[in-house]
């Protein structure tokens, strides 16, 4: 077994971004509260630098290179977030960077990589293997590979989102996180586990993409064909050899939703609260309000992980 990634790297990583990325904000609403019966507390990574907790996890990878490494280039391989996360450390770092990017992307995220500065290179995700892009072209440009989950560094930086709502807040008894690949899950459950040992932790994957719940009860990491959800961000095919043993170790349960709770909850942040939220940053609080009933009384934290979604796509969506 691989090591695995502990708190104290989460800690180191908290460092390391100190003055570097944003203290995103912990929000409430009465009016969730008081249908809820429940006391929750909104980490709004929607409003992180480049839009998403992405930016954490990049940055530490990225500042952890070496001269050789950051005069080489880094590339990835991402639907979105982690492809603006890349591009933008690596251009406040000085280094050039190649990102493998879905044809079908969201334009935004497309056009905000680009303009970062990331030299993006199209696929198709349903026929094409974006891992083995990045690594063939890794290999012949010297150049190093930074994964958007599977990577120690990258897991520590994610972490870092819960360890600051943790300690704005105080002890938890539950924690709602989106689930794609796992690195935001399992660096939270690291954070969770150190911090309030006694609060409860949820993975909230796409229902069409329920990988990361058959993984979770089933012992072995599932594969599945790319999931068709509108939550781009966690269209992941498979958990990470890295993220995978401290969600089984660390993480109380995995559920899903569905693209019509994902999208209430998009009306929810927009109508209640003015914030932009992505698809795939309202899983946490549709996994949330289906265990309400099992929350009352509670104090709950939930991050929204990001708020990066193209303003047409936002309106037709609300409007379904």
């Amino acid at each position: 077994m691989p090591s695995l990634t502990t708190f104290e790297d989460v800690a180191a990583a908290a460092k390391r971004l100190n003055g570097h990325a944003n203290r995103t904000p912990v929000m409430t609403s009465r009016a969730l509260n008081d249908d809820l019966g429940a006391h929750c507390f909104f980490k709004c990574e929607n409003l992180q630098r480049m839009g998403a907790f992405k930016f954490r996890g990049a940055f530490n990878a990225l500042s952890l290179l070496s001269d050789a490494q950051r005069k080489a280039g880094v590339i990835t391989f991402s639907s979105g977030n982690h492809a603006q996360a890349v591009a933008l450390a690596a251009k406040l770092l000085g280094v050039k960077a190649t990102i493998v990017m879905p044809k079908d992307a969201p334009a935004a995220k497309m056009a905000a990589t680009r303009g970062y500065g990331g030299n993006v290179v199209l696929y198709d995700r349903y026929k094409e293997d974006r891992e083995q892009i990045a690594r063939g072209l890794a290999e012949k440009g010297g150049l190093a590979l930074i994964p958007p989950y599977d990577h120690h560094d990258v897991i520590a930086g994610q972490g870092t989102a819960a360890k600051e709502l943790i300690e704005e807040t105080g002890g938890l008894d539950a924690l709602f996180v989106p689930l794609g690949g796992g690195g935001l899950l399992a660096g939270s459950a690291l954070s969770a586990k150190a911090l309030a040992p006694a609060c409860a932790v949820y993975g909230v994957e796409p229902a069409a993409g329920d990988d990361g719940r058959r993984s979770f009860h089933s012992g072995a990491i599932v594969h599945i064909d790319p999931p068709r959800t509108i939550a781009d961000g966690a269209q992941t095919q498979h958990l990470g050899n890295l993220t995978f043993p401290i969600i089984r170790r660390d993480v109380t349960d995995v559920i899903t939703a569905t693209d019509a709770e994902l999208i209430a909850g998009m009306r929810f942040f927009a109508e209640r609260m003015k914030l932009l939220v992505e698809p795939t940053g309202c899983l946490g609080f549709a996994g949330a309000r289906q265990m309400c009933a099992s929350l009352a009384g509670k104090r709950i934290g939930v991050i929204l992980s990001g708020g990066n979604v193209d303003i047409d796509r936002l309106g037709a969506l609300l409007q379904t």
